[in-house]
């Protein structure tokens, strides 16, 4: 009996390095951007296989986001998935990982001169943008203005209440914290930002990512299916200058 024990050990021992030794077609990502006459071939969202190829047309440029890194792919001509990225995958860690959301700094943050009007975090809401924002932790809400001249007051109110905070920022102040105990933030809860002149600024609703997606690929297929799309273009442009900084 020991015997056949030891028999079937080894069978199965086989199989499995069989099927390890079968190819495999892996997955090498997903288009987070998308421009140019293939645009709807290639939308933002769709998985592309590693041993794939995609024809682009001339003006046609696609971000691929992977595990392994991003791919800025442009036409004309045909291209294969698969190949190295332009920017491996570790230097986006601090932007796309749980910690950095919570360890989002509160108080003053000042943004260079030459970014000033990109939003330096994908943690951060952006006051001038309507969508619905992913974020980790729902009581550490960080709001962002783009450019610093001058002091501004925005108010954030929930919809159908009378609760409402207010933030405000100054020359040296891009970024500044809600304080939850003035205004808790519910999932899926509609809040409307007015802007300093009284209009409205921004329509917002905010989702929880349930789990630490290490994997940018994973994190960008999240932001999709939840419908992030605000966070998901900051994401594809971070990673499309990156990527054409190193010459991609």
């Amino acid at each position: 009996m020991f015997s056949d024990r030891l028999k079937a050990r080894f069978a199965g021992l086989a199989l499995a390095g069989a099927a390890l030794a079968l190819p495999v077609a892996g997955i090498a990502g997903v288009v987070v951007k998308s421009t140019g006459p293939s645009a709807s071939t290639y939308k933002v969202g769709t998985k592309l296989e590693d041993a794939a190829t995609i024809t682009l047309k001339a003006g046609d440029v696609v971000t691929v986001l992977t595990a392994e890194g991003t791919r800025v792919i442009k036409g004309a001509g045909t291209f294969r998935v698969g190949d190295r990225p332009q920017v491996a995958s570790d230097r986006f860690a601090s932007l796309t990982r749980r910690r950095a959301a919570t360890r989002v700094r509160t108080g003053a943050v000042r943004a260079p001169e030459d970014d000033a009007v990109t939003n330096p975090s994908l943690w951060y809401v952006d006051v001038t943008r309507s969508g619905t924002i992913c974020l980790y932790d729902l009581a550490t809400v960080r709001l962002w203005r783009p450019g610093t001249a001058g002091t501004s007051t925005y108010r954030i109110s929930g919809d159908g209440n009378d609760a409402q905070a207010e933030v405000t920022f100054d020359d040296t102040v891009t970024v500044a914290a809600l304080d939850p105990a003035r205004l808790p933030i519910a999932e899926g809860a509609p809040y409307m930002i007015t802007a300093p002149d009284g209009s409205t600024s921004a329509q917002i609703n905010f989702v929880l990512l349930g789990e630490d997606y290490e994997a940018p690929d994973a994190l960008a297929e999240a932001l999709i299916a939840k419908g992030c799309s605000v966070q998901l273009e900051s994401l594809a442009t971070s990673l499309e200058a990156s990527a054409e900084a190193v010459g991609g």
